[in-house]
């Protein structure tokens, strides 16, 4: 079997394109999945339209947990997915806290609307968060006082969830709350 051609193969090719060949290409890209079609759009208008594309990706996540039709299905990897695609197509880390933060608050409300879930779940809410602190200590520092008050609210909302989500949760806020004010 023949092994598949890699990147740096394909860079070498693509850089003896013309610019009009990668338009075309770009747009074939374009038309053959909408996965395409958002990332496209994410990566071309993520400063003219930041909002807009914002929107759509938070549609997503929430969409995962609570769709329009039919009982809630906490479909957790497309809703990472979803957050990972953002923030690849927009390098933009304001957005991505925010998805981050909307995808534990969806899950918070997830369990408090359906009951107790499974360790999976908990763990998959937790790990989130504390990428979510983690880019709060870093790049998105400065967004953090416009996002305080939610955090604060998670852990409210989480108080009485058992697998010891809301411990994790108060943790992790803790934590963040102590390093900002250092």
């Amino acid at each position: 079997m023949k092994k598949s051609t890699g990147w740096r193969e394909i860079r070498t090719h693509l850089a003896t394109w013309d610019k009009a060949a990668l338009l075309a290409l770009a747009k074939d890209l374009y038309d053959i999945s909408a996965a395409n079609r958002a990332f496209i759009q994410a990566r071309c208008r993520a400063e003219d339209t930041g909002a807009e594309v914002l929107e759509a990706y938070r549609m997503r996540i929430i969409e995962r947990f609570f769709p329009k039709k039919g009982f809630g299905d906490a479909k957790l990897g497309e809703a990472r997915k979803a957050i990972r695609e953002y923030h690849k197509a927009t390098g933009n880390p304001v957005g991505t806290a925010e998805l981050m933060l909307l995808f534990v608050e969806n899950g918070v409300a997830y369990t408090t609307t359906y009951g107790d879930i499974d360790e999976r779940f908990y763990d998959t809410n937790i790990s989130v968060l504390a990428e979510l602190a983690g880019l709060l200590k870093g790049e998105a520092r400065a967004h953090y006082p416009k996002i305080a008050d939610r955090l604060t609210n998670l852990v409210s909302n989480s108080d009485g969830i058992g697998w010891g989500f809301h411990d994790d949760i108060t943790l992790i806020v803790k934590e963040l709350e102590d390093g900002m004010e250092a």
